[in-house]
Order: C-alpha cells, then sequence, then structure tokens
C-alpha cells in the first residue's frame, strides 16, 4: 500500500503535529488488507482508505449473550434476507424509505440523494440485507454491507423505519447480521468507527475489539479511557501519557512499537536501490 500523510490542526504550543493516514492499494492488495490494518474506506469505490478507531467483532469469538438474545426477541417476525447488488432493485421506493431516514436522522441534505445513489451503485456496496415485518408485509429496514468471504464483512449504512425505534430495530439489525455472518464461517464484522461514548453500542458482542493505533485490542476499559480522553483538550500525544501506558502496555515505548501493525522497509528497483519511497507491509 502507499500511504499519503495529511497534515492536520497542529498544536505548537504542546508539541502535537497531527496527521490523517491515507491508505492507497497497490497491484495485488485487497480491501481486507487495509480492514484487518485500522483501516476504513473513505471513498465509495474503495480506492482510498483512512487510519482510525474502528470496531470489529471477531466472529470466530462470538456467542449471543443475554442481551443479544433480548434484543432478537424485540424483532420477532421480522426476518432478514441478504441480496447480492446485482440482484438487489433498488428501486425509486428504496431511494425514498433510505432518504427519508437520512434526513430525519442527520438532518436534511447532510445525505443527499445523489450520495445515496453513489452509495447503493459503488463498489462498497456488495450486498443488502433486506429486513421485512412478515406481519405487515412491508421493508423496514436495509443496511449495505461489503462482503468478501470469508474473511470479513463491512457494516456500512444502516436506513430503517423510525417507527419500529420502540423495538430496538436498529440493534436488532446490527446483532441480526453478527449473528448471521458468525453463522456463515465469516472471521470479522467491522461495524465503523468509535470516537463517542454514544458509539459502544458496537461492543455490545463477545469477541469485539477496537483499532488503538498500534494493534487490535479487545480490552474495552481502553476504549472507555479514549473516550474520556477525548473528551477533553490532551496536552501530548496518546503514547507519552504514562498512565495509559502503565495501564494498558505495561511497558515503554520500543516495545509498543515491537506490536505494531506497521513496519516500512526499503523499496528496491531491480539491481539498485530506489530513493522514490519505502513499502509498507
Amino acid at each position: 500500500m502507499k500511504l499519503l500523510f495529511s497534515e492536520a490542526k497542529a498544536d505548537y504550543n504542546h508539541y502535537i503535529f497531527p496527521y490523517a493516514v491515507w491508505a492507497f492499494p497497490e497491484a495485488g492488495e485487497r480491501p481486507a488488507d487495509f480492514f484487518n490494518r485500522g483501516f476504513l474506506p473513505s471513498s465509495r469505490d474503495l480506492d482510498r482508505f483512512y487510519l482510525c478507531r474502528h470496531v470489529r467483532v471477531d466472529l470466530r469469538r462470538f456467542r449471543p449473550s443475554s442481551e443479544n438474545r433480548r434484543i432478537l426477541r424485540k424483532g420477532e417476525g421480522i426476518v432478514a434476507t441478504l441480496v447480492a447488488r446485482p440482484e438487489f432493485d433498488y428501486t425509486p421506493t428504496r431511494r425514498s424509505f433510505c432518504g427519508k431516514y437520512a434526513d430525519t436522522k442527520f438532518g436534511k441534505g447532510v445525505f443527499s440523494l445523489n450520495r445515496l445513489d453513489s452509495l447503493f451503485n459503488g463498489r462498497i456496496t456488495s450486498h443488502a440485507l433486506v429486513f421485512a415485518d412478515t406481519r405487515m408485509g412491508a421493508e423496514v429496514g436495509i443496511v449495505t454491507l461489503y462482503l468478501d468471504a470469508p474473511t470479513l464483512g463491512y457494516y456500512y449504512c444502516a436506513f430503517y423505519d423510525l417507527a419500529y425505534a420502540p423495538r430496538n430495530l436498529g440493534m436488532f439489525m446490527m446483532t441480526t447480521a453478527v449473528s448471521l455472518f458468525a453463522e456463515r464461517g465469516f472471521q470479522f464484522l467491522y461495524l465503523g468507527s468509535c470516537y463517542l461514548e454514544n458509539a459502544l453500542y458496537k461492543t455490545q458482542f463477545a469477541g469485539a475489539e477496537f483499532f488503538n493505533g498500534v494493534r487490535w485490542s479487545a480490552n474495552l476499559d481502553e476504549l472507555r479511557f479514549l473516550l474520556r480522553r477525548g473528551q477533553t483538550e490532551p496536552e501530548q500525544h496518546l503514547l507519552e501519557n504514562e498512565e495509559y501506558r502503565r495501564l494498558f502496555y505495561q511497558t515503554e515505548l520500543p516495545q509498543i512499537a515491537e506490536a505494531s501493525l506497521f513496519h516500512v522497509s526499503p523499496s528496491f528497483l531491480p539491481g539498485a536501490h530506489s530513493s522514490q519511497g519505502e513499502r509498507v507491509r
């Protein structure tokens, strides 16, 4: 993969100079290579990815909890059907349904119809998970997914009938997806970023873990520490924070670096050293 470091707002007083890290695929690389290293897609065509704190479920460790089962019971009578994108009929009715949800949830025009169209027509949507209320004979929810069996699923955008909110339909849809892909032998289901406490619902599954910039961590106390820290203006880089290192690594920076998923080595042209760049693996 090729990396770009896009400069963000600096805090010169505390010597903090942040960069957003973007990754671009090279020949032979798959989206799974990027997900596994802590990246999420920033392009609907999967040609650019960004490094961030996000959550996945290791489906090999997933076992339904009593809370998961309670949520599934609340959705009794609602069934899910997995449809490959070529067979999914993106009708005006479905377009309007998703647009109405987006306008209500995010504000009118925030998620435009053109953006919606690009979502359903881009590579990032390989499948749709369609939810229907068998008692009412109506569709009540749609989730867009990127699947690369048996390695991963990416639970991307969910749209649903907000009249079903008292039945926790949104959580029912996510819990159904986790259960479904665990049963089908997938390794991971990625659930998106987690920078606010109201995103902790994504961790309600056995096998939940998050990317912390160094590695995947299953320590949810560490995630809560980061969420609390994010509510203030940090005066130092995270890994310079002694409390953080003591609580979650019990070691110093050189040993933490040994655990990193990233390794940069010189790139060579045939017969000669190249000064044009370095390769990350």
